[in-house]
């Protein structure tokens, strides 16, 4: 029994040819290299983009690695000190 998604694989060389020529046969041989560059540049704009997020995601992975780091001692309450003992005067007598 063939699985229905194989029909959908990638064509073949009979295949590009046949869609080529439907191509030029639709836009015509002078449209043909406008439209590739039109494609080129929307491709290079489309890895621009992706390499600009792709950086921003791991700069901000450095930065929640950086705000993290510090923290390797623990954390210890300060202690109260205690008031330092007053000279104490000796008894009074009477």
């Amino acid at each position: 029994m063939m699985h229905p998604l194989i029909a959908f694989s990638m064509p073949g060389g009979p295949e590009l040819i046949f869609i080529l020529v439907i191509v030029l046969l639709l836009f015509g041989a002078k449209k043909l290299p406008e439209l590739a560059r039109g494609i080129g540049q929307s491709l290079g704009e489309f890895k621009r983009a992706r390499e600009e997020f792709e950086r921003e995601v791991h700069k901000s992975a450095v930065e929640v690695e950086v705000k993290s780091a510090p923290a390797k001692e623990p954390f210890q309450k300060p202690v109260a000190e205690a008031p330092a003992p007053a000279a104490q005067e000796p008894p009074k007598t009477a």
